[in-house]
């Protein structure tokens, strides 16, 4: 599945947003970067809107351009379709974990106002997305 992203450049710096997923935005300094983390903070953004409730339905680029709101904001925007894969339900486990990385995993975890649970998610995509 994919979802709609609007970009935007303003001084060099590339914004994204997501007409479905409101209040999800990510900046970058290029546009290569701003897409890559499109996809990731899309992710995230999920994952914290189903702790809470039922997600968003995307709705295809066909569907946006029939909404009033979408074409006002995306006049200037390049559009982008992301990656998408809605999550599904939260498993709690059981690991073992070095207690000073774990120390610095929370540390981390709290300057960039995630969760532990979404930043061990995120770390273990991003090597997932490597290993690709």
């Amino acid at each position: 599945m994919q979802v709609v992203a609007l970009i935007d450049e303003e001084d060099g710096r590339f914004g994204v947003s997501f007409p479905d997923f409101p209040g999800c935005v990510t900046v970058a300094s290029t546009l290569d970067e701003a897409v890559a983390k499109a996809e990731q903070v899309l992710a995230f953004h999920a994952e914290g809107l189903a702790e809470d409730g039922p997600l968003p339905v995307p709705r295809t680029l066909a569907e946006l351009r029939k909404d009033a709101e979408f074409r006002s904001d995306a006049k200037g925007s390049l559009l982008a379709l992301i990656p998408y894969a809605p999550p599904s339900k939260a498993l709690r486990i059981n690991v073992t974990i070095e207690e000073s990385l774990l120390n610095r995993i929370d540390n981390a975890a709290a300057a960039a106002g995630e969760t532990r649970s979404g930043f061990l998610a995120l770390a273990a995509r991003k090597r997932l997305a490597d290993a690709v």
